[in-house]
């Protein structure tokens, strides 16, 4: 698995950050349902590892990666691993934990905000990169990366939703992903229009 073919189908991922597994399970199919590919389930705590496995048992069903976020200890990757996810996520830069996750066969997005981020992230072989927060950089940010690596993939995190997406991925971000803001019924839905041709 790699990000580039996790990525394919849809710019747009869906975060399920502390919600009940069957609410999780729910919204992944109802994302699934609408054309988002991809879904990432946070593992702050041992119940959110839980919550991550099933809806990872869901995803296999229907061929679909689920990915393990907030993967910022060996604790955590450990539980991303048992529980199956298709890589891992997190929020910075960690460099025991990226080499840990890659160790693993796992994929691992790190979180970035400057270019020393960039440079650091992308020397050690990691591809596709984590925007973080994406809501306080802004999208000039992206337009200001792509001068000096326009071949970095960027993922924009952290306060994006259906009202702002597009404009993250016209100033460059290649996925958006979206987590607080599902809580509104009408999120995945309006993001699902965000695929029309």
């Amino acid at each position: 698995m790699s990000f580039d073919r996790v990525f394919a189908k849809a710019p747009v991922m869906a975060i399920l950050r502390g919600m009940p597994l069957a609410r999780s399970v729910e919204l992944a199919d109802r994302a699934w349902d609408l054309g988002i590919e991809c879904v990432e389930v946070p593992v702050q705590d041992e119940e959110a590892a839980a919550v991550l496995a099933a809806v990872v048992a869901a995803g296999a069903e229907r061929g679909k990666p689920v990915g393990a976020g907030t993967v910022t200890t060996a604790e955590r990757l450990a539980w991303a691993v048992s529980a199956g996810a298709a890589f891992t996520v997190a929020p910075g830069l960690d460099t025991e934990v990226a080499r840990a996750s890659l160790a693993a066969g796992l994929p691992h997005l790190p979180g970035v905000a400057t270019a020393t981020d960039v440079q650091t992230a992308r020397a050690m072989g990691l591809d596709w990169l984590k925007a973080f927060p994406a809501s306080v950089l802004g999208p000039d940010w992206f337009r200001a990366m792509r001068g000096p690596v326009p071949e970095v993939p960027f993922v924009a995190t952290g306060g994006i939703d259906a009202s702002n997406a597009a404009a993250y991925l016209a100033a460059g971000a290649k996925v958006v992903a979206v987590g607080s803001a599902l809580e509104d019924p009408g999120q995945l839905r309006a993001l699902a229009a965000l695929l029309a041709p």
